[in-house]
């Protein structure tokens, strides 16, 4: 049914995507914490963030956006309604992750509003989100699995049901191994963004000290509106490898960014201990009499 060979390449290509997809925001944590000395509690908060946005993201657009999509996709046709769905899911997203990070940075953060704590901040607000398809990816990469080595007629599935899944299973196996680590790609294209994100939404607070500027927040909610809707546009127009393309593009505008914004800071304290230098007691002697008695006892037996 499959080729042995390029089943066997994509046996291992499917893991290492998942594999990366969540080594990848671990690693770069690491980094990040190392070169700025600062704890592994804030990268968990711009992640449990991330998590946070999510739980009111996922329903309203379940709930709410979601009929109100289908209206549209009914009643305007062509490229006009794939653009106009696309701004929305795009905003649906800005406005409940940067708004969480306003929220992260008028609670969690209020006494570390500094570039430093926003870039790692940022790190795991991506990472988390990497992290969670990542696991994800490989879920789905277990199933395949025992998909590919099971009688699919045998499972009690309905005819419509075991005609899409044979379809996807073949699919699933068929695909070229390099389009197995897409997933990846695209979170190493995605992560500058959170950060940049983080940076961006950071000036709210410290642009002006002791006077929000709700601009910057704006211009967060806007960056990702762009992001999200122009890989939703160039996927449907283009397919998946110009969508990549142009993220890639959009990640270096990230980093780019993350740098102008940045402002000088004092360096902060390691949160490693630092060892504690002892010095070593005085060495004190005591003259000793020369005698013809200790001078004979010093001699060679």
């Amino acid at each position: 049914m499959y080729n042995n060979l390029a089943v066997n390449v994509l046996t291992i290509t499917y893991l290492l995507n998942g594999i990366l997809m969540i080594g990848i925001p671990i690693l770069l944590g690491m980094y990040l914490i190392k070169k700025f000395k600062l704890p592994w509690k804030i990268w968990w908060i711009g992640g449990v963030t991330f998590v946070i946005s999510q739980v009111f993201h996922l329903p309203f657009n379940k709930y709410v956006l979601n009929p109100f999509l289908e209206n549209i996709q009914s009643s305007i046709q062509g490229l006009s309604g794939i653009v106009i769905i696309a701004l929305l899911l795009g905003l649906s997203a800005g406005v409940f992750e940067e708004c969480a990070r306003y929220g992260m940075f008028c609670w969690w953060l209020k006494d570390q509003r500094t570039w430093r704590v926003a870039v790692l901040a940022g790190a795991g607000h991506g990472g988390i989100e990497a992290i969670i398809l990542g696991s994800l990816v490989i879920l789905g990469y277990v199933n395949m699995l025992a998909y590919r080595n099971v009688d699919l007629t045998s499972l009690n599935l309905t005819p419509e049901q075991l005609a899409t899944t044979t379809q996807a299973v073949q699919a699933y196996w068929s695909a070229p191994w390099y389009a197995t680590l897409l997933g990846v790609v695209e979170r190493a294209f995605t992560i500058p963004f959170h950060i940049a994100a983080s940076v961006i939404v950071l000036q709210v607070f410290t642009r002006r000290p002791g006077q929000q500027q709700p601009g910057w927040l704006v211009l967060a909610i806007f960056l990702h509106m762009v992001m999200d809707a122009s890989a939703v546009i160039i996927a449907n127009q283009w397919g998946v490898y110009a969508t990549e393309a142009v993220l890639g593009v959009l990640a270096i505008l990230d980093i780019a960014i993350i740098f102008v914004l940045r402002r000088p800071e004092p360096e902060p304290p390691s949160v490693f201990p630092t060892p504690i230098a002892v010095e070593p007691a005085p060495i004190t002697t005591t003259p000793v009499e020369e005698t013809s008695d200790n001078l004979e006892n010093t001699r060679y037996q």
